[in-house]
């Protein structure tokens, strides 16, 4: 049987194709493309009229290509090269280059070497993020990026959009990837240590703040591998704490905007955001929550907030609703940002810090124009025994929950983060972990004395759950952070 041919789009169909352009395609090679069409047959990345990063075949050869088609792609596209170029005369590995072209119809493409296998750091962090900071595997996933970013600035090199997905093994080589975020600052010389310092704050910001006790561990990787000598700590502090809170802004930002992580619908009556790679599967409950509800397991039906647990394409998630209980607080609800929007970015605040909660998937507002009504969130549920069940009264908790309890309430407080209802029913234990629930009062404070406030209520509240005699009282009094810190 013959194959039906692939359709041909050129670079003005590419960029009206929005998020999801069909494939397979071929697009047409200019001058230097070699005489043969590019083939893409899977997505790996779109940013909807600008650029197209997907898996092809070129002149019988697997490629990873990026089609650059919008109208100013010629500025990306010799970026992109350059900053290959650059890695490529340094020594630092990277995909082999095959070609940077121009398309026949307008806009340009470059293609590197498909590196099959190939695991990002980013993934392989996935699972080393869970194991305590500063455990040996996780550093043997940390060190060998660091080592290169050293390798970078001894160059004169730096990588503007340093993230662990920008790191890939492969055959026992670690590569650097993303050549338009590269520049040669001072090629063949190392970088000065204001200039180096910044961009290693950059790679470092990415990790929880636990990680900062074991620095010293990535400063050395990072000068194994010819790095600047970073001497100003001082201003290394400052300098990490202003980039985890611009980190922390964009990604909260993102939350309520549609973009490559959040698909975000408005119109007069509805506000919807949710995780792009979960709209397919959450689209039922999204489009009739109220019956998602009826159909589900109650888990609490109050007043002020109906809970149900869930059942869709093979997967739990909960639904919270969250009710209006009569017309004066319907008022009361009209002009401010629903509940649901405020748990749904907590969640999200608490993810970027990898403190332990179930994911925030999903989060529908009721509105008449800019008045809202009724809002509900979606999370993927989580099976785990609260605390009020696992923990024992008259016991100290077991070694792996009493480093996992530790372990969360010295981020939360280092973070300035108070609960507002710090109930044993809101902390669930599950795979070795404490997940926080119900974040509808959860609050990142600014100052240090607002915080200390709102710390002595939670802590009071947490330690209220058992008996003031008890065991497990008196072991979380010595072991919580103190109430007038």
């Amino acid at each position: 049987m013959t194959e039906a041919p692939v359709r041909r789009v050129d670079a003005a169909g590419l960029r009206a194709a929005g998020r999801q352009p069909a494939t397979p395609f071929s697009v047409a090679l200019g001058d230097g493309g070699g005489g043969n069409d590019l083939v893409l047959y899977r997505l790996l990345r779109v940013l909807p009229g600008k650029r197209i990063v997907g898996e092809g075949r070129w002149q019988g050869r697997q490629v990873l290509a990026k089609l650059f088609v919008s109208a100013s792609s010629a500025r990306h596209w010799a970026q992109e090269k350059a900053g290959i170029e650059a890695l490529r005369a340094a020594g630092i590995s990277t995909p082999d280059l095959l070609l940077a072209a121009p398309l026949a119809t307008g806009g340009h493409v470059l293609l590197t070497a498909y590196l099959d296998g190939a695991q990002s750091l980013a993934e392989a962090w996935d699972v080393a993020s869970a194991l305590p900071a500063g455990d040996c595997a996780a550093l043997e996933v940390l060190r060998p990026a660091f080592t290169m970013l050293g390798r970078m600035h001894a160059a004169g090199l730096v990588q503007d959009d340093l993230h662990l997905g920008n790191f890939l093994r492969h055959d026992g080589r670690l590569l650097i990837i993303d050549g338009d975020a590269v520049r040669a600052i001072a090629p063949g010389q190392p970088l000065d240590e204001r200039r180096a310092a910044s961009n290693f704050v950059v790679l470092l910001a990415q990790l929880p703040s636990a990680w900062d006790s074991f620095r010293e561990n990535l400063l050395a990787a990072y000068r194994a591998g010819g790095g600047t000598l970073i001497s100003d700590t001082a201003w290394l502090e400052r300098e990490l704490s202003r980039v985890r809170d611009w980190r922390l802004n964009d990604y909260l930002n993102k939350t309520g905007r549609d973009c490559t992580l959040f698909a975000v619908e408005h119109s007069a009556f509805r506000f919807t955001a949710v995780q792009r790679d979960q709209r397919d599967r959450l689209a039922p409950l999204l489009e009739s929550p109220d019956a998602a509800i009826l159909g589900g397991v109650l888990l609490k039906d109050g007043r002020t907030c109906t809970v149900a647990r869930v059942e869709q394409a093979g997967c739990a998630f909960v639904i919270k609703r969250y009710n209006l209980k009569n017309f004066r607080h319907r008022l009361e609800r009209f002009w401010r940002p629903s509940r649901a929007w405020h748990s749904w970015r907590a969640g999200h605040l608490l993810h970027f810090f990898d403190i332990p909660t179930p994911a925030p998937l999903a989060v529908v507002e009721e509105r008449v124009g800019p008045l809202r009504r009724r809002a509900f969130l979606i999370n993927a549920y989580c099976p785990g025994s609260n605390l009020l069940q696992y923990l024992q009264a008259d016991g100290e908790p077991g070694a792996e929950a009493a480093d996992a309890i530790v372990a969360l309430f010295r981020a939360l407080h280092d973070l300035r983060i108070s609960h507002g209802d710090l109930k044993a029913t809101n902390l669930l234990w599950h795979e070795g972990r404490v997940f926080v629930i119900d974040l509808d009062a959860m609050v990142r404070h600014r100052s240090a004395s607002s915080h200390a406030a709102a710390w002595r209520r939670d802590r009071a509240r947490l330690l209220r759950n058992w008996p003031a005699s008890s065991v497990l009282h008196a072991w979380l009094d010595r072991n919580l952070p103190p109430a007038s810190v």
